[in-house]
C-alpha cells in the first residue's frame, strides 16, 4: 500500500513557514506583503476559493484585497481596477480568478498585470524563465507538485518522469521544473500511442489531464511516485457527487510508493504556493531579500 502524501499537513507547514518570513519582514522593513484577488460573477466554485485565499492571507498576516465584479462587468473596467492595482503600493500581488466571463479576453487580461505583480506565473517573461531554468515566478500548482516531490524522495536526479497533460498552466511547467532537477521527462497526453506502456516506464507520474479516474492502477510502476492534480466532481449512485483525481486512487495507491490523494493532495498546496509567491514579490518590489 503506497504512503499518502498529506497535501493539509505539508501545506499547512508551508503557511507557517511563511507567515514566520512575513512577520520578519514585517519587524525588519516595515513591509506587509498586500494580495489583490479579483472576482468576476457569482462561479459557486470561485466564491468559495476566493473566500479560502483571503482568509488564509490573513492568517499568514498579509493583506488581503477583495475584488469581487458583477458578471456583466465589462473588460474595459476590469482592466482599469488592474492598472489601479498595478499602482497601489500596497499591492504585491495581483490574482483574477479564472475563468472569466465568455466576453472578456481573459489573456488580454492577464497580460495586463504588472510581471513584477505575478503571483500566477501565468505572464510570458515568467514561463519564459521557468522554461529555461531561471529564477521567476513558477506557476503554483507545479510548485505545490514539485516541493511535494523533494520532500518525498529528496534527489530527483536521474529518475524518469512523465507528465500526462501540456496545458500552459500545470503540464509544460511541471515538466520544464522536471527538467531542472535532472529528471528525464516524457510530456504525454491523451493522444499519446501506448499511454499505459508510457506510464508504466516512469518512476515519477504527474497526472494533469483533466479527465476523472483516466490513469489506472495497472499503469503505474511498482513503487512509483504519483502526483494527481486532477479536481474532478462525478456522480455517486445515491445521486449525489464525489470529488477524484485523473487517478484511479483504489488500484494506483495498491501499487504505488506514494500517491497524493484527491481530495487532500496537491489542491491544498496551491493556495500555500499563491502565498510564497506573493511574498517573493513583495520583497523584490521593495529590495530586500526574502527571509530564510
Amino acid at each position: 500500500m503506497a504512503t499518502i502524501i498529506d497535501g493539509k499537513a505539508f501545506s499547512a507547514n508551508l503557511r507557517a513557514e511563511i507567515a514566520r518570513k512575513v512577520e520578519i519582514v514585517k519587524q525588519n522593513h516595515g513591509l506587509t506583503p498586500g494580495l489583490a484577488v479579483v472576482l468576476v460573477g457569482e462561479d459557486p466554485a470561485s466564491q468559495v476559493y476566493v473566500r479560502s485565499k483571503g482568509k488564509q492571507t490573513a492568517e499568514a498576516g498579509m493583506n488581503s484585497y477583495e475584488h469581487k465584479l458583477d458578471v456583466e462587468t465589462s473588460q474595459a473596467d476590469l482592466l482599469a481596477l488592474i492598472d489601479q492595482l498595478n499602482n497601489d503600493p500596497d499591492v504585491h500581488g495581483i490574482l483574477v480568478q479564472l475563468p472569466l466571463p465568455k466576453h472578456i479576453d481573459e489573456e488580454s487580461v492577464i497580460n495586463s498585470i504588472r510581471v513584477e505583480k505575478d503571483v500566477d506565473g501565468f505572464q510570458l517573461s515568467d514561463v519564459g524563465r521557468v522554461s529555461i531554468g531561471a529564477e521567476g515566478i513558477v506557476p503554483c500548482t507545479p510548485l505545490g507538485s514539485m516541493m511535494m516531490l523533494k520532500d518525498q524522495l529528496g534527489s530527483l536526479s536521474g529518475k524518469r518522469a512523465i507528465v500526462v497533460g501540456r496545458s500552459n498552466i500545470v503540464g509544460k511547467p511541471m515538466a520544464a521544473l522536471l527538467l531542472a532537477e535532472s529528471c528525464t521527462v516524457t510530456i504525454a497526453h491523451s493522444r499519446t500511442e501506448d499511454l499505459p506502456g508510457e506510464c508504466r516506464r516512469a518512476d515519477i507520474v504527474v497526472a494533469a489531464v483533466g479527465r476523472p479516474e483516466m490513469v489506472k492502477g495497472d499503469w503505474i510502476k511498482p513503487g512509483a511516485t504519483v502526483i494527481d492534480v486532477g479536481i474532478n466532481r462525478i456522480e455517486k449512485e445515491d445521486g449525489g457527487t464525489r470529488l477524484v483525481g485523473d487517478v484511479e486512487f483504489k488500484s494506483a495507491s495498491q501499487v504505488a510508493g506514494a500517491i497524493t490523494p484527491v481530495p487532500g493532495g496537491v489542491g491544498p498546496m496551491t493556495i500555500a504556493c499563491l502565498l510564497h509567491n506573493t511574498l517573493q514579490q513583495a520583497c523584490r518590489l521593495n529590495g530586500v531579500d526574502v527571509p530564510e
